[in-house]
């Protein structure tokens, strides 16, 4: 198929048919394309969506006829997580990779308005990986561990009435990034004619809100009446179950009950067959190729073109990667010479605003050491006339001090001569 597809996009519509005169051999490629893909195993990824005590982990175990270890999760989070688990799987010669990723406390919180926002980035980081891994200059998809979500199995209680709003919020933003298949949970807790009509209310809400979920594909004539017909049964009403009881002379899987019992695998009780034959044996390739063709192409044309990347020019005409790559190269390199020259120009005004504050504080610092200059000259001033006033004291009380002394020693003199008569009459 993928040959075929190639010659047709090389020769297009212009190829001429021509017969073959014997035996070629070239019809040995389904048989390679077979041999090849059993050799490399599969890969298949469920993402399991519900809230807890629906049975989900139970209704894995019993889809795959297997017991999946795995710890007991604690549903006191307060937000979704998302708990990843992968097994390898064999069946004949045929390995199957299988992941099932479970929401461990959807619906637990009070507050449940963000509840999808966990699982939409769960299932984008898994298209971002792959992305991440395409866009590498050295690529190894052919042995790359693909966790694009393939299928997700919506877990729905079995009220009977209507949707919840959680239900129809958490599909709505999911529809457009994984194939959305409704099952109705334990569907044994109501009866036949609830069933009936809440089957017909789910259908109508889905279409009432515009929740585009996984349609089985009915363009391949091999599956297209079985497809059709189990289009009218969505969404599943399941019940699941490891319990085996016997049941005449065979043991089959079942649900015991004080009034009776549920075989799972009985099309009378519940539609779980019908949910594996559409899920496993028969659409698990198309709901592989969904997941690539659509799903993810959507995802990446939406990231590419953010980054800039188009397939055409504004005048409509084709544009090739590299062209976008040397186009967007030129615009950035635009971008950054234009913020160069911002920043150069910024930082040139902003030298120009330092100097000038550097000038401006220049000034004011000159014309502060003036002031101070002055004052301290006036100081300088006035110590001078203070210093010279007191040496014109210190002169005077010397000239007074002198002159004390001369009439002191003049005092005396004239004192001595006197006692000195004195005497000279006393002798005489």
């Amino acid at each position: 198929l993928e040959y075929h597809g190639m010659c047709e996009t090389s020769l297009g519509e212009g190829a001429r048919a021509v017969p073959l005169a014997g035996h070629v051999g070239f019809d040995s490629m389904p048989d390679q394309l077979v041999n090849k893909s059993v050799n490399h195993g599969f890969c298949f990824n469920i993402l399991c969506i519900g809230e807890t005590g629906l049975g989900k982990s139970t209704l894995m175990d019993t889809l795959f006829n297997t017991k999946f270890e795995g710890e007991p999760t604690q549903h006191n989070q307060p937000g979704v997580q998302l708990k990843s688990n992968t097994y390898e799987l064999q069946e004949s010669n045929v390995r199957l990779m299988l992941t099932v990723v479970n929401t461990v406390g959807f619906g637990d919180q009070i507050n449940k308005e963000d509840s999808y926002k966990s699982i939409v980035e769960f299932i984008d980081t898994q298209f971002e990986a792959y992305l991440q891994e395409e866009l590498k200059i050295k690529r190894t998809l052919h042995s790359y561990h693909d966790t694009r979500i393939h299928a997700c199995l919506y877990f729905i209680a079995p009220t009977g009435h209507s949707l919840k709003s959680l239900d129809l919020v958490t599909m709505k933003k999911l529809d457009s990034k994984v194939n959305i298949i409704p099952i109705i949970a334990k569907s044994d807790a109501i009866s036949k004619s609830e069933l009936t009509k809440f089957k017909i209310k789910i259908t109508s809400e889905l279409v009432s809100n515009g929740v585009l979920i996984y349609q089985f594909p009915i363009d391949d004539e091999t599956v297209a009446e079985i497809n059709s017909t189990m289009n009218a049964h969505l969404p599943f009403a399941v019940v699941g179950s490891t319990e085996e009881v016997k049941i005449g002379n065979k043991m089959v899987k079942a649900r015991q009950y004080p009034w009776g019992t549920v075989q799972v695998e009985n099309e009378n009780h519940c539609d779980f067959v019908k949910l594996r034959e559409m899920l496993i044996r028969v659409n698990m390739e198309d709901l592989r190729e969904q997941t690539h063709t659509r799903h993810y192409e959507l995802y990446r044309r939406c990231k590419l073109e953010e980054m800039g990347f188009k397939d055409t020019d504004p005048d409509c005409k084709p544009f090739s990667l590299q062209e976008t790559y040397e186009a967007k190269r030129n615009e950035f390199m635009g971008e950054l010479q234009k913020k160069e020259e911002e920043m150069r120009q910024m930082f040139v005004q902003r030298v120009k605003e330092k100097e000038a504050e550097l000038k401006e504080a220049e000034k004011e610092l000159h014309e502060k050491f003036d002031r101070l200059k002055k004052l301290h000259q006036d100081e300088k001033k006035k110590l001078e006339d203070k210093k010279k006033s007191l040496d014109d004291e210190l002169n005077g009380f010397k000239q007074k001090k002198t002159a004390a002394e001369l009439l002191q020693s003049q005092a005396l003199q004239a004192g001595g001569s006197t006692t000195l008569k004195r005497d000279k009459e006393r002798k005489k």
